[in-house]
């Protein structure tokens, strides 16, 4: 981690006190140390997503491979003319819950099997849309918790606008310093070139902290109490947004590191099974589709249990 950073008093007229300089530099100290908890668990997730994918990928795929081999057998079976209307919409069924299932838990794109067979209203993601707008009613009042969330929201943006002001004052104070075209040493030129460099990729992320790390740094750019107050509210909300972040990496619905690892590796060999079990179940699925009789025992087994591929 950085040391602390502080800004040179100044005997002029931007001048922070002591109180106002301490406040930004823990500010400062806390957003270092939340990051570097991020950046950790970024990379332990990685890593555990890494072995993840290594032990259950290649069963997901043999599921995938299998699902796809699906299609064509079903397709054919709708131009075989062997079939009642109520079983060829059961086959045009299983095509959809086929496609929605590759695209919803493996992330296979299936846009053409459901823009061909799937309701119009089902054709874009699989899922029913919202139905058509019923006639305009006069508005209804909002509940305490409405309007508390819609105040919440407001103020969030607010923030997140603030950020960005805040962002570009910092910016303009750390171009006007270092800017190498106001450098006339050739040594000193390019040292600036670089760290204006560094500043840009930060005001282009928006990333505040960093702004005000090259601030801090710089001896030459004190600042008054104002400016300062609004730094430090300003990566107080951005604390809050980097423990959401953090909350998501470790808790999140893709998380690796919210159970122990014995837990992970329960649910590992849980899984596993799982994908094994579906990838035969499959290859049985598949052998029953090449005759109309086999595909009409397995419809009608289906329909019995209510249950889909």
């Amino acid at each position: 981690m950085s040391a602390p950073l502080s800004f040179t008093p100044s005997s002029g007229p931007f001048t922070a006190n002591m109180f106002t300089q301490q406040a930004f530099q823990r500010a400062l100290v806390e957003v270092e140390n939340l990051r570097e908890q991020l950046r950790r668990a970024e990379t332990t997730q990685a890593e555990a997503r890494r072995r993840y994918w290594q032990q259950v990928g290649p069963l997901a795929d043999a599921v995938v491979t299998a699902r796809q081999a699906l299609f064509a057998p079903l397709e054919d079976a709708l131009l075989w003319n062997a079939f009642s209307r109520d079983e060829e919409r059961q086959i045009t069924e299983l095509l959809v819950a086929n496609a929605q299932d590759l695209q919803e838990r493996f992330g296979i794109e299936t846009l053409d099997i459901l823009l061909k067979y799937a309701p119009p209203q089902q054709s874009e993601t699989g899922k029913a849309t919202t139905p058509a707008a019923e006639p305009e009613r006069p508005p209804r009042r909002q509940t305490k918790a409405e309007r508390a969330a819609a105040a919440e929201a407001l103020q969030a943006e607010q923030d997140q606008q603030s950020l960005l002001v805040n962002a570009k004052t910092v910016y303009r104070r750390l171009a006007r310093a270092n800017h190498p075209d106001l450098e006339r040493d050739p040594a000193r030129a390019a040292e600036k070139t670089t760290r204006m460099q560094r500043i840009t990729q930060a005001y282009e992320a928006h990333d505040l902290y960093t702004l005000l790390h090259l601030l801090a740094e710089d001896e030459t750019e004190p600042t008054d109490d104002s400016l300062l107050i609004r730094y430090t509210e300003a990566l107080r909300r951005q604390l809050h947004d980097l423990r959401q972040q953090l909350n998501e990496v470790k808790f999140g619905p893709w998380s690796f590191l919210g159970s122990t690892p014995k837990k992970q590796e329960a649910g590992l060999r849980q899984l596993k099974r799982q994908l094994r079990t579906e990838a035969d179940y499959l290859a049985q699925v598949a052998r029953q589709l090449h005759t109309p009789t086999d595909l009409r025992a397995l419809l009608r087994e289906l329909a019995a249990t209510h249950a889909t591929l």
